[in-house]
């Protein structure tokens, strides 16, 4: 089937049976228990978490031949729970996209229409799961990059409280930013996820001690009776006509299972893009500093040393990369930190304010997770303006820590496009979050839809 959708980079194929036999023998032997809640399941990984013998690109030229040599945190979880990993799924390079086709090794296909993107910048990661490829995946989100896939693609996608799941093994894109969720067929499958992956990691200096509930639990309570909120920032300006469509009755059903709807302001939503890709670029900037050419990964050699390192980054780096390590050192650098990324920080502060005053009133909030559908293949590559827009509903949850996460909640007619429902709750409230997911999807039919797929090739 990937002839069509190039959701992977690669696939261990012998490593998968390997460890799917040694699955079947546990099994055989011990039968099913609940500390090994993925026995036997196959999880597929982004390609910018390190898993120890396996590529570890990050969708970029700059680390193409890189084999990492340790697995990180949440892949050893997932190994310890019994899952099947296997497979590196593409993505837009060092998560820098909205679409998927800032791949090295060119882009994923929407399993729904293959002239069309999938999201990004885990296209590869919701791609793969709508595909019936893998059960689930991991991916990262940082601006909203695996619930915006998850709305373009039609699956359920999950992003964590910041410091909910550990980052030791993900490759920095923006530090504070950053967090590691997944991609699921439904939300009982996000609960179950989210219990292997979640804990405190003393290697990572951001993770938080505190202990992992029992998410699955969530899904069996009511929701009857909660509060939640409607922002009205979060209806843009150019949204598509479908999509409010499909959240107005979203929010119809919501109110029919027992919640209790009201509308609430986030006043400095209007600020988040601006403020989102000052802070996400300067600390790409830094982040990136480290693929030189001379400590690992591509090089091309030079006369000296300043040429090698000017020559490998000119060549090794794609252009969406190379235009956000531009942005990010220029509002760090002298002259231009106090009126860019200090005021951005500033910013930041006043949104993360908003979302905790409106939290003091209502359980969740609820709202579109794209403006839009997913759109053709080029179509936004030539204004990168137009694709930074594409996150306006999910970058304000990363910049101010919380958790979201992304459900099916429609369909267009002509062509037939996914439609995404956002739910975004305080600090280490997924339990929440799930409930409200799960009543939802319990009385719909959305996530029961597929694509064709034509494994002929495309």
């Amino acid at each position: 089937m990937d002839k069509s959708i190039h959701a992977f980079l690669s696939i261990n194929k012998q490593g998968v049976l390997d460890q799917a036999e040694k699955a079947d023998r546990e099994i055989a032997e011990k039968g099913l228990s609940a500390d090994r809640p993925l026995l036997g399941i196959p999880i597929a990984i982004k390609d910018v978490l390190a898993e120890k013998g396996a590529p570890l690109t990050c969708g970029s030229r700059l680390l193409r031949d890189f084999v990492s040599p340790y697995d990180a945190t949440v892949v050893t979880q997932l190994k310890n729970a019994g899952a099947l990993t296997f497979g590196r799924l593409n993505m837009d390079e060092f998560a820098m996209g909205s679409s998927t086709e800032n791949s090295s090794v060119g882009p994923t296909c929407n399993p729904w229409d293959y002239s069309r993107i999938p999201g990004g910048s885990s296209g590869g990661s919701a791609a793969s799961v709508v595909a019936d490829e893998c059960i689930a995946s991991l991916g990262s989100d940082t601006g909203g990059s695996i619930r915006q896939p998850a709305s373009l693609c039609g699956c359920v996608g999950l992003k964590p409280t910041y410091g909910r799941v550990s980052r030791y093994g993900l490759v920095a894109f923006a530090s504070s930013l950053d967090q590691v969720g997944c991609n699921t067929k439904t939300v009982s499958d996000a609960a179950t996820m989210l219990g292997v992956i979640s804990g405190y990691d003393k290697r990572d200096s951001t993770s938080v001690p505190r202990s992992v509930p029992e998410y699955s639990a969530a899904l069996q309570s009511s929701i009857k009776g909660m509060k939640i909120g409607l922002p009205k920032e979060y209806f843009v300006e150019g949204m598509q006509p479908e999509v409010a469509s499909s959240i107005r009755q979203a929010v119809e059903k919501l109110e029919e299972l027992g919640a209790e709807i009201v509308e609430v302001s986030l006043p400095h939503t209007e600020y988040a893009v601006a403020c989102y890709y000052i802070i996400a670029t300067a600390e790409a900037s830094t982040n990136l500093a480290r693929f030189d050419g001379i400590r690992y990964g591509y090089r091309v050699d030079g006369k000296n040393p300043f040429e090698l390192y000017c020559a490998t980054r000119g060549s090794g780096f794609g252009e969406e990369v190379k235009r956000r390590i531009i942005l990010g050192t220029y509002v760090l650098s002298s002259g231009y930190y106090d009126a860019y990324y200090l005021k951005a920080q500033k910013v930041r502060s006043l949104i993360a304010g908003d979302f905790t005053k409106v939290f003091e009133t209502v359980d969740a909030l609820v709202t579109p997770t794209s403006p839009t559908t997913a759109w053709k293949l080029g179509e936004k590559m030539d204004d990168p303006l137009q694709m930074y827009l594409s996150d306006v509903c999910t970058l304000s949850s990363n910049l101010a820590g919380n958790c979201g996460i992304s459900i099916p909640c429609g369909f267009t007619d002509n062509p037939t496009l996914p439609i995404g429902l956002q739910l975004l709750g305080p600090p280490f409230s997924e339990e929440t979050l799930l409930k409200i997911a799960g009543d939802f999807e319990q009385a719909t039919d959305w996530h029961c839809r597929k694509p064709v797929i034509n494994n002929a090739g495309a």
